[in-house]
């Protein structure tokens, strides 16, 4: 009888440490416990590699945004927005001071998507050539202003990030870019960046 009952505890630790397993690998899984880290090596390589085409994309951006808004925009494919924010800019201090819109997951061929992106005079004609040059350059997202932030790629619910400036950084700006953590600074109009998540590592890895 006790040979039973250890054996019947025994199935029961087995099953609930597969359980424990199990579930997991689940929610690593949706937070990208298991993408892909990037180097500052290979976002060096990305960014030696499009900057022509980068900095036409920072044009080309920040010129179909109207001049008192804010624009961030993540594609997830071809067909969805991964996320996508509109924010009201001070007209004094030229600092974001209301969000107007933002959301996720939002399916580009509809109706809805339409009303969100017509007061800022877009359409989805607009979207598609976005969508388009940020493939040429193979990033995900852009956010309008000075800096233009231009997301590289995603590692779970961490961003990787390009900081571009038109002009050089400001002397009294640069020790917040050089905390080797979540900034990397590569020189005075380029900043990499990485936004971490809830899981994984916090800072930018292999300095060089």
């Amino acid at each position: 009888m006790l040979k039973k009952v250890l054996l019947g505890i025994s199935i029961l630790i087995g099953v609930s440490i597969l359980i424990f397993i199990g579930w997991l690998i689940l929610i690593l899984s949706a937070f990208g416990g298991f993408d892909k880290d990037y180097s500052v090596s290979e976002l060096k390589e990305n960014f030696e590699e499009n900057k022509t085409e980068i900095y036409e994309l920072k044009k080309y951006f920040n010129e179909i945004v109207p001049k008192n808004r804010i624009v961030e925009i993540e594609f997830k494919d071809n067909n969805t927005l991964g996320r996508f924010g509109i924010k009201a800019l001070d007209s004094k201090s030229l600092i974001p001071n209301k969000t107007i819109f933002l959301d996720w997951n939002l399916k580009i061929s509809t109706a809805k998507m339409d009303s969100i992106i017509k007061p800022i005079e877009w359409s989805r004609e607009t979207l598609k050539k976005l969508k388009e040059k940020l493939d040429k350059v193979d990033c995900i997202q852009i956010e309008s202003g000075e800096p233009t932030k231009i997301g590289f790629k995603r590692s779970g619910m961490g961003m990787y990030s390009f900081n571009v400036f038109s002009k050089p950084i400001q002397d009294k700006l640069i020790e917040e870019y050089k905390d080797s953590c979540r900034y990397i600074l590569v020189n005075k109009k380029f900043v990499l960046e990485y936004g971490s998540g809830a899981l994984g590592s916090q800072c930018l890895y292999n300095f060089d």
